[in-house]
């Protein structure tokens, strides 16, 4: 009898094996359920009585219910981000273009072989990838012959055995722990196989950017022409790692971070489903915590729910659970810095560290805040410009209003450069100590204009000698002393020549003219020849290039200029068509001048009187100052 059974396990095993599929799928787009040996996956057989393995959740008793721990039957938690993980596309938050798209193709029946999803931590790349596989093997809602379905209906045995992640045709791998050509071939032999219980044959490869370029390139043959009824889904947060020649080879969707207003909403929608209750400025401290990743944003509101056990979810203990600082005395620490007033500026950094928030993330809000401000100085009746929490606009706006651009300029690269010294300091609260000094200092220097509008007042002044007292002087040789006065011609001052301004060209053609005042003639002829001007303001030049212009010759354009004239000049390449070049436009005022003189009757008599004569150039003699072609052609 014992043989028997063990020869029914073996021909069930060996069965499996020939048409088994190579990699099992996990619940979060791991590998971890693969089946080796042979043995077959759940549900095929049990190992104990009244009960059988599943690839996800353990045991199953006969009665449904979870088996968890050590035998338990009762239910384990499930966090929020597993248990609100979108099911259906009209789930999705935040993806409205992808979503349109994919619903669109599914009711035409125009779907893609392979997919690739790409976007940031936490925004539904595998979720997608989820509900893309149920869509195409749900057995509900069918709308054609081709098996196509605008959603899945999530109570089928295949979207729920897709959702527990055992479906035997929907592969998960990840390519973080399997990155090798191995895999690769083994994912490809099973490619070849029909379905066995779907549609389609669906293979998801998560951060598929880890694979090795070996993979990549065994992959590319069957990405390309894959068998029918096999679909790919690639997620990554790292496009760029993936060569163009597999992107090029599947329909691409960027999934965007989700804005503030609709996470905002949601965790609203799922706190009230919870029967939690928060502060507004507790969720959106948690809110701009996430980033824009749904995930991050519900592991910090379970870990808030729990941190609050059963009380109202303030923003103190929102701030505490995370380390954020508070916004609004952050916004009072760039005052007094900004003041120069660093000794209460330290005192607030040590008081908001001891409360526990992070240096890294103070230099953060600083940043954040700067931005805000200078934003506010640009477009101060901006109404979409919302303050830091506790921080009123008409406050920042007044704070815009005493700091100039140069000023707000200056803190930002200071910031900027002191966020990434800090970041990389041994003591992160030292370094951001320091960096607050160097701010307050520096802000006690004048800007660059104010030190020369000094150097140029101080230099025009004469520095006129003091006159030495006659009385002061001893004759103890009782020889005469000739004592020198303001008036001698032996000690004379000049004034200090003012400084030359150069006015700055009032028009395109006077800007390139300068390149042949300054000796510049390759890049004279350059501009007079490739160069498309689209738009010309003093400082800002916006123009296009022709397809024989040499490489930075927009570069050269704007340093040659910020050199003569003293002034920082934009120079923006654009696509739209623009002028003709100057060349083009002096041949046409050229020939408008042969036209017009042609017209003259002097000038054709001569022509009858000269059979097979031509104008060759025309010269105005009079009023008119020839043009810089002019006299070159002279």
């Amino acid at each position: 009898m014992a043989r028997c059974v063990k020869a029914v396990i073996l021909w069930m095993g060996v069965r499996w094996w020939a048409n088994r599929s190579p990699i099992r799928s996990g619940p979060e787009g791991s590998s971890r359920n693969e089946i080796w040996f042979g043995l077959p996956p759940a549900p095929y057989f049990s190992l104990k009585r009244g009960f059988v393995f599943t690839s996800v959740n353990g045991l199953i008793s006969p009665d449904n219910s979870v088996v968890t721990g050590r035998g338990s039957l009762e239910h384990g938690y499930q966090v929020l981000a597993r248990r609100y993980r979108p099911g259906r596309f009209s789930d999705l938050i935040g993806q409205d273009a992808m979503v349109r798209t994919l619903t669109n193709a599914f009711v035409s029946g125009r779907l893609a072989h392979a997919f690739l999803l790409t976007g940031v931590r936490g925004v539904g790349k595998t979720t997608t990838a989820r509900i893309i596989a149920r869509a195409l093997n749900c057995t509900n809602t069918d709308n054609g012959d081709n098996g196509s379905k605008i959603e899945p209906c999530g109570s089928c045995e295949n979207c729920t055995a897709i959702s527990n992640g055992s479906h035997v045709d929907v592969l998960e791998m990840d390519a973080a722990s399997r990155t090798g050509v191995d895999d690769i071939r083994e994912l490809i032999d099973g490619v070849r196989y029909l379905p066995t219980y779907g549609r389609y044959k669906v293979y998801i490869i998560d951060e598929v950017h880890m694979l090795s370029v070996n993979a990549f390139s065994a992959l590319l043959k069957t990405l390309e022409e894959p068998p029918p009824r096999v679909t790919f889904i690639f997620a990554t947060t790292e496009v760029r790692k993936i060569p163009v020649t597999v992107i090029s080879r599947c329909q691409r969707f960027d999934l965007r971070r989700v804005d503030t207003e609709i996470l905002t909403s949601h965790f609203t929608k799922i706190a009230g489903a919870e029967g939690s209750n928060f502060d507004t400025q507790a969720l959106a401290l948690i809110v701009r915590a996430a980033d824009g990743s749904v995930r991050d944003g519900l592991s910090l509101l379970d870990q808030a729910i729990s941190h609050a056990n059963g009380d109202i979810v303030s923003i103190e203990l929102v701030r505490e659970m995370i380390g954020l600082a508070d916004q609004a005395r952050v916004f009072d620490l760039l005052e007094e810095v900004l003041k120069g007033e660093i000794g209460p500026a330290l005192s607030q950094l040590n008081e908001q560290y001891q409360a526990g928030a992070e240096p890294l993330v103070v230099v953060q809000d600083l940043l954040t805040i700067t931005h805000w401000l200078t934003r506010l100085k640009l477009d101060p009746d901006s109404i979409d410009l919302v303050g830091p929490p506790g921080v009123d606009v008409a406050r920042g706006r007044e704070m815009a209003d005493k700091l100039g651009m140069a000023d707000l300029t200056r803190v930002w690269q200071m910031l900027l450069k002191g966020h990434n010294e800090v970041g990389l300091a041994t003591s992160p609260l030292e370094a951001t100590e320091m960096l607050l000094v160097r701010l307050a200092f520096v802000a006690d220097l004048p800007s660059p204009a104010d030190l020369v509008r000094k150097l140029t007042e101080e230099g025009s002044s004469s520095h006129v000698p003091k006159e030495i007292p006659a009385d002061s002087v001893s004759d103890s040789d009782n020889q005469t002393v000739a004592v020198l006065t303001n008036k001698s011609t032996i000690i004379s001052t000049e004034p200090a020549p003012e400084l030359e301004t150069i006015a700055l060209p009032s028009n395109f053609a006077a800007a390139v003219r300068m390149f042949a005042d300054h000796g510049k003639m390759r890049l004279y002829t350059n501009l007079q020849d490739h160069v498309h001007l689209v738009r010309f303001e003093p400082g800002r030049i916006e123009l296009r290039l022709g397809e024989s212009a040499p490489n930075h010759l927009a570069s050269n354009l704007g340093k040659y200029l910020h050199e003569w004239t003293g002034r920082r000049w934009v120079v923006a390449v654009s696509d739209r068509v623009g002028e003709s070049t100057l060349a083009e436009q002096e041949l046409a005022q050229e020939h408008q001048r042969k036209t017009e003189a042609a017209q003259d009757p002097a000038v054709r008599a001569l022509l009858d009187a000269f059979p097979g004569a031509e104008i060759k150039r025309v010269r105005n003699r009079g009023g008119r100052k020839p043009t810089e072609m002019e006299e070159n052609s002279t």
